[in-house]
């Protein structure tokens, strides 16, 4: 067991902790096109954070020409190059699945408005 977790200890990128539920995220991924490899970015928000260490998962969902496309993205993958965070969401739930029935006005998520000083 102790293996294992040495193992997954040098795969672990430890730089995304900042992203919660409902942030609007803009994720950098890197696609391999033949020879050549570009840079691509999926914008959206995050419904759902998943698992623990390695296996960590977040699903980013958008609306592309009228369509729901949510993408499940490994937070430690090496294909992620790096997630910027636009806006922080005002959630009060872990999942935001209700989203996906939700079209315009209602399917948006209230910014999160920086503390006063």
């Amino acid at each position: 067991m102790d293996l294992v977790k040495a193992v997954e200890e040098a795969q672990l990128r430890n730089n995304y902790t900042e992203v919660d539920i409902g942030d609007f995220v803009r994720v950098h991924l890197k696609i391999k096109e033949g020879n050549r490899e570009r840079v691509q970015v999926f914008e959206g928000t995050v419904i759902a954070r998943k698992g623990g260490g390695l296996t960590e998962t977040i699903t980013v969902r958008r609306l592309s020409y009228g369509v729901g496309v949510e993408r499940i993205l490994p937070v430690h993958s090496p294909k992620i190059d790096r997630i910027e965070i636009v806006r922080k969401g005002l959630v009060r739930r872990a999942k935001l699945y209700y989203l996906r029935d939700r079209v315009g006005k209602s399917a948006k998520v209230k910014e999160k408005l920086a503390a006063r000083k």
